[in-house]
């Protein structure tokens, strides 16, 4: 699902506005490699955090904004009895169907891009020392690279994001392959990265990192 928000074109005059104000620190990485526990360890030092995947989430969740136009678009029996979107019915759809994952986008970038501005905007006036703005498909998206002046990976071996996605998710191998699959390479985001976070999935050594990485980032 998330490739549901990796461009947003339309609020990068907004947030380039920001620029040489206050650092923009893009995090990324494939899914199942620890971008959320990584912003989380950044944001309890004292970061001002942005997660777009978990905008996705909210927005497609009971009473979100953009479920209304999503069961207009798609039908009802894409909206559980909660009122949220079924994520698993719709990934399988826009992953088969090009126009039907440009529809979707058509429908939650705009309230993702709307959501980001507004809390990077209040953030930044809160004091905080840097943004972090969590973006599954930053590389990709092309104009997140234009915003940010900042790029850190967080990077594992791909049979640890397998096994981490489908423990997480209840998802098959398969499918977890084919998200892989639709992503950047490793070694692409690895190249575009100012700062590599390695994520084995052991706690110590992930925190001992993002308070390094920490420091850095004050220095910027």
């Amino acid at each position: 699902m998330a490739s549901t928000h990796s461009n947003l074109d339309p609020a990068q005059a907004d947030l380039k506005a920001l620029k040489g104000k206050i650092p923009l620190i893009g995090l990324t990485g494939g899914i199942g490699s620890g971008k959320t526990a990584v912003s989380n360890l950044l944001g309890e030092l004292g970061a001002g955090v942005i997660d777009t995947d978990l905008i996705s989430h909210q927005i497609t969740a009971p009473g979100g904004e953009a479920i209304p136009m999503i069961a207009k678009a798609f039908g009802d029996d894409f909206i559980d009895s909660q009122g949220a979107l079924i994520r698993s019915k719709m990934r399988t759809l826009v992953f088969e169907d090009i126009k039907a994952r440009e529809l979707l986008e058509q429908i939650t970038h705009p309230l993702i891009q709307q959501e980001t501005v507004k809390q990077a905007m209040k953030l930044a006036k809160s004091g905080v020392p840097y943004l972090v703005f969590v973006v599954p498909l930053l590389i990709e998206s092309g104009s997140w690279v234009k915003v940010i002046d900042y790029l850190v990976v967080i990077d594992c071996p791909e049979e640890s994001q397998i096994q981490r996605v489908m423990h997480r998710n209840n998802m098959t191998r398969v499918e977890v392959e084919n998200i892989l699959k639709a992503q950047t390479s490793r070694n692409t985001r690895l190249a575009a990265a100012n700062s590599v976070i390695e994520n084995e999935g052991k706690l110590d050594e992930l925190k001992s990192a993002a308070s390094k990485l920490h420091q850095q980032l004050l220095k910027i």
